[in-house]
């Protein structure tokens, strides 16, 4: 009878630290491979929302990567923090940004992020979404108040990044019409002192180019 009890309250003591050690890692795995059912049964046992791998990525930054877009919006709702930053200076709203999230943005934009926060280029996610012409995602962006002129480590705007290493395409010219009416400066040139149209003109983008000279570019 001795032996069945020991045996229960190492059995019943197992469980206890599995589900512990659950609590504390099993957020970031169930968030990383997409799995709904499990991160809502984590939300519910009061796992940490802010537990970190190695990386120092959160829950809702490998929900955002993995664009799990029904795990961001329940850790989101859940009270999961927008503006985390892993090992690499990625946050959540960073990387969605970045990424082409629009979903995810749109369930952030009520949270307020912190727009003063960097990537690792010294960039908003504005300008990468710009330069990736995610055209749904600058709509939303620009709907933050973000700093439509703000310059990373590159010596680039958003306007400058859409031309240097955009492709002139109809949705590179749909992101620059977007951002020169939310008012981004077409005359602010990189390190060098060339232009935005200067730059577009170079590589032959003709609609992007008439774009900028018409909202005042030189």
């Amino acid at each position: 009878m001795k032996r069945l009890l020991r045996a229960a309250a190492i059995l019943a003591g197992g469980l206890l630290m599995s589900g512990a050690s659950e609590a504390q890692t099993g957020l970031l795995e169930a968030a990383g491979r997409g799995d709904l059912a499990a991160v809502n049964r984590l939300i519910a046992a009061k796992a940490d929302l802010e537990q970190r791998d190695g990386l120092r990525q959160t829950p809702l930054l490998l929900a955002v990567a993995g664009n799990h877009v029904a795990v961001a919006k329940a850790l989101l709702a859940a009270g999961a923090s927008p503006n985390a930053q892993a090992a690499n200076q990625d946050t959540p709203w960073l990387l969605a940004g970045a990424s082409g999230r629009t979903e995810i943005i749109a369930a952030m934009l009520p949270l307020k992020p912190d727009l003063t926060i960097r990537n690792r280029y010294g960039g908003n996610p504005l300008i990468p979404a710009c330069e990736r012409a995610h055209v749904e995602t600058a709509k939303l962006l620009l709907t933050s108040g973000i700093d439509v002129n703000h310059v990373n480590n590159l010596g680039w705007t958003c306007l400058l990044e859409i031309v240097i290493l955009g492709d002139g395409g109809p949705r590179h010219q749909e992101v620059a019409k977007l951002v020169l009416d939310a008012g981004a400066d077409p005359n602010l040139a990189d390190k060098d002192g060339v232009s935005p149209l200067q730059h577009a003109r170079k590589r032959g983008q003709d609609e992007v180019a008439k774009l900028i000279a018409a909202a005042g570019g030189r």
